[in-house]
């Protein structure tokens, strides 16, 4: 985490972020019915991975009831995580960026409090394509392009993110030290090989 914010200080202590796109990622530890959300924020512009917060969240839909059975009451720290990403990209962005995300109704009121000058553009929901694992959309354009295509990357380069897998995260914390690992390989390597950013 040290290391990370050393790299972001020095990309970026000349050129303010001025475009950043963010939403949830969800995935679990043990079981479905303990899901975990990963808050996601990138440079819409190079797709950099600017900052990353795991929080707990209560199962929703038909595993609600079971997990509630089976577990008992589990808290939703995202608003935590959405707090906390924002705080740490004070720093970095712009005051009056523009930030895109989705249709999230939670999302405005965390970012006013720390980007009250921002720009925020919310987006409708658009059904996923088959590649991607459901990150990448269907529509010809994407306005979350950046977003949702490092958000495919992750699932296709971080086993315990794929949808189908036995590689199931256990501890919040190793799911924390693996992207940890992770956003260092894309930031500072995988990303630059991309055809994407070779203009």
């Amino acid at each position: 985490m040290h290391e990370h914010q050393e790299w972001l200080d020095e990309r970026f202590k000349n050129i303010p972020i001025d475009h950043v796109q963010f939403d949830d990622l969800e995935t679990a530890e043990h079981s479905k019915c303990k899901p975990l959300s990963v808050t996601l924020a990138v440079h819409a512009k190079t797709r950099e991975i600017l900052d990353f917060q795991v929080k707990r969240m209560p199962a929703k839909g038909l595993l609600s009831k079971i997990a509630l059975k089976k577990y008992g009451y589990r808290k939703d720290r995202r608003p935590e995580g959405w707090n906390q990403i924002f705080k740490n990209l004070k720093n970095l962005v712009h005051a009056h960026a523009l930030f895109e995300s989705d249709e999230n109704p939670h999302y405005p009121k965390f970012l006013k409090r720390h980007f009250p000058e921002a720009n925020h553009i919310q987006h409708p929901g658009a059904r996923g394509a088959i590649i991607g694992q459901g990150e990448l959309k269907k529509q010809k354009f994407d306005p979350l392009f950046s977003l949702n295509h490092t958000c495919a990357m992750l699932r296709a380069n971080m086993n315990r993110l794929f949808r189908r897998t036995w590689n199931t995260t256990k501890k919040q914390e190793g799911l924390i030290e693996h992207l940890w690992l992770y956003v260092k390989f894309h930031n500072q390597d995988l990303i630059k090989h991309s055809p994407l950013n070779s203009s």
